[in-house]
């Protein structure tokens, strides 16, 4: 997918929240240790380094959730970061994200930390960020 095509995959799946920009995928898609896996209706973007695995990202389309779309990203963002010589995995989820959440407990990820009021939320009070990890074998 190109940098254009993530960033409206991207602000479709995140909106009213701003989504990543074209540049910023660019940028990130520059790094050899960067890879993004799926399509036009859902993707994970993910970056692997020194055997652990991050997963930057994962966005659906709203037109597209409940399909199992964003479960096999994250079938084929471990696939992939297994390939590239991750053992490891984690990712940051906002802690009022409750369909994320459920997605990340039954793929078998768990909560090792949190930041207290990360991620910002206008006028409301921040929300904390919650970090899971998962092995990859």
């Amino acid at each position: 997918m190109t940098p254009e095509a993530l960033a409206a995959l991207h602000a479709r799946a995140f909106a009213p929240a701003r989504g990543w920009r074209a540049a910023e995928f660019a940028a990130l898609l520059e790094s050899p240790h960067v890879f993004a896996v799926g399509d036009t209706r859902a993707v994970a973007l993910g970056r692997v380094a020194a055997g652990e695995a991050e997963l930057l990202t994962l966005a659906t389309d709203p037109d597209h959730r409940r399909g199992g779309r964003a479960r096999a990203c994250l079938a084929a963002f471990a696939a992939e970061a297994r390939a590239r010589g991750a053992t490891e995995a984690l990712l940051e989820v906002a802690a009022d994200n409750a369909a994320a959440r459920a997605l990340y407990a039954a793929d078998g990820w768990t909560e090792t930390g949190r930041r207290p009021g990360y991620y910002p939320r206008g006028e409301h009070p921040p929300v904390d960020a919650l970090l899971l990890t998962r092995r990859i074998t």
